[in-house]
């Protein structure tokens, strides 16, 4: 009996994978990404206007950005520290334009992007980008909406409790 359950539940599990790209190590940072954006831990940030901004991570927590007045409508620019580098993950709760410059105001081009995911309809923007070491800037905007929420996750697997 134990031995049915477990291949049921890993037929399922490899099913849902399938569903959402094929990928395990993919669902699982969709996983997290909408984990955090709906539960938090959150931390409420308000966007510069010029410059990098507040800093943010990929410290498991979602940063409520409010967004202040840009040409266009409403938008602004946070910081993000990279210490690894690696391909990064952003979800964002709405539709709001993103650009990612590096240290030297370079654009840097997303691998991916997507307006949803299957997995979560809190995930609103799916933006998987290759980052090096240094800060980077995220620039939101214009948009006509006064807020967006924002988790970065690694690409890869990692492990971390949630308590």
């Amino acid at each position: 009996m134990k031995k049915k359950l477990l291949s049921a539940l890993l037929l399922s599990t490899s099913l849902l994978a399938a569903g959402c790209g094929g990928d395990d190590e993919e669902a699982h940072v969709d996983e997290e990404g909408c984990e955090h954006l709906q539960k938090g831990p959150a931390v409420s940030v308000t966007a510069a206007t010029s410059g990098n901004g507040p800093a943010v991570s990929n410290d498991h927590k979602r940063y409520d950005i409010a967004l202040v007045d840009v040409a266009g409508g409403k938008g602004g620019a946070v910081s993000f520290a990279v210490s690894e580098a690696t391909d990064y993950v952003l979800y964002a709760s709405a539709p709001v334009p993103v650009k990612v410059t590096n240290g030297s105001g370079a654009a840097v081009e997303f691998e991916e992007s997507a307006t949803s995911s299957t997995l979560c309809t809190d995930i609103q923007g799916r933006y998987v980008v290759p980052l090096t070491v240094g800060t980077h800037t995220l620039t939101f905007g214009p948009s006509t909406l006064s807020s967006v929420s924002l988790v970065i996750e690694e690409s890869g697997e990692h492990d971390h409790d949630h308590e």
